[in-house]
């Protein structure tokens, strides 16, 4: 951690599992909170998950190291009215209580908005769950994968030939933790105003909605479906998408204005296309977009991706090889950000590639400095029978 923490002072309750919780209260111990997370008897299902076994067996596989970095780990058992009565001490001192359970749970544990009130009036409360507290369906739970389902985000992926496609990354929990982050940060702004409880309901369905919104509003106000797009740009413009290249790569191109449209048309040898009647505006190129797109296409196979994206890149021409995720890591435009940092996690001192928090402040990365930690290892400091 660097010296710029934000919310230095600030105690979290943490009693989230998986990820989209998880990822909350990181964001909340990276910009300096003390962030207790409280887990069940043998800890949470994702210690035991990742890629490397040898971590896994140690219950800090990487699925946990991912988003529990720069937290301490207390083990309790919420069924335990002693070990509730425990929960209720820390709350007592905390300035944020966050918990993923489905609707209702808290409440029967003893530990809803309401008892936690009378402990601390001045509590942020933030509850997470797949649909909210309220709804017809906010008693369901869901995992990412079912919310993409639920959304209509795989509706507007994928081609008509290939049907809906979900998103290969869990993005709604990670952007759910984001958008609990942002929640619970506002409630704390609320509560330093007012010296009030605050409660906050962040719900997986509406970020995953707010995720999308261009679409959202246009589906909402017109009633009408969007067409699925597959690779193309959202504008559907002949010059944006995803074009073939020599080898078989994939770019990805958005020459959305006209200085782009020219340069691009420089870059592929044709400035005369910019001139062209049927393609020198924006309406022209959209009504005679097919003999636009079949001459890009014919000129982008000459060459590979890579060098495209750099003729482009030095044109001003936003454009990109399609990678995969580990050439994109092996570059090195995350290690000039710092949004990575590798610490040494578990009995071997295994190096693992932790993320930072998506900005920086005042210039600087704010990554974790404190490895994730075992089960109940900060038992003695936060519990004791």
């Amino acid at each position: 951690m660097t010296c710029i923490q934000p919310l230095q002072n600030i105690r979290v309750l943490d009693l989230t599992q998986v990820f989209a919780g998880p990822y909350c209260t990181y964001q909340l111990a990276l910009l300096g909170a003390q962030v207790i997370k409280v887990e069940p008897p043998g800890g949470e299902m994702t210690r035991y998950a990742g890629a490397l076994p040898e971590l896994s067996k140690q219950g800090l596989g990487l699925s946990f190291c991912t988003q529990n970095a720069q937290k301490n780990c207390v083990e309790m058992d919420l069924k335990d009215p002693v070990q509730v009565a425990k929960v209720l001490d820390l709350v007592a001192e905390a300035d944020i209580f966050i918990q993923n359970y489905r609707p209702g749970v808290a409440q029967r544990l003893g530990l809803g908005e309401e008892a936690l009130a009378a402990v601390n009036p001045r509590l942020v409360y933030c509850s997470i769950s797949a649909y909210g507290e309220v709804g017809p369906i906010g008693h369901r739970p869901a995992y990412d994968h079912v919310v993409q389902a639920m959304s209509g985000i795989m509706s507007t992926t994928g081609t008509d030939e290939m049907g809906p496609v979900k998103v290969g990354a869990p993005y709604i929990d990670y952007a759910t933790g984001l958008n609990a982050a942002f929640a619970v940060m506002a409630g704390l702004r609320q509560r330093d105003l007012t010296g009030e409880f605050q409660h906050v309901d962040v719900s997986m369905l509406d970020t995953a909605m707010t995720m999308m919104a261009n679409n959202l509003v246009t589906v909402a106000t017109t009633g009408e479906d969007l067409p699925k797009l597959g690779n193309e740009a959202a504008s559907r413009a002949p010059s944006s998408g995803c074009f073939a290249t020599q080898g078989g790569e994939l770019l990805m191109l958005a020459a959305n204005n006209q200085r782009q449209f020219a340069d691009l048309c420089e870059v592929l040898g044709h400035s005369e296309w910019a001139q062209d009647p049927r393609w020198a505006e924006p309406r022209a190129r959209a009504a005679n977009q097919d003999a636009l797109r079949a001459l890009f296409e014919s000129v982008f196979l000459s060459k590979s991706a890579s060098e495209w994206e750099s003729l482009l890149d030095q044109a001003g021409v936003p454009a990109s090889r399609v990678r995969k995720l580990s050439e994109t890591v092996a570059e090195g435009q995350l290690q000039a950000r710092g949004l990575l940092k590798t610490l040494a996690v578990g009995d071997d001192a295994t190096p693992v590639s932790l993320p930072g928090i998506g900005f920086r402040l005042n210039r600087v990365s704010l990554t974790p400095d404190r490895p994730p930690r075992a089960v109940g290892a900060n038992d003695a400091q936060w519990w004791s029978d």
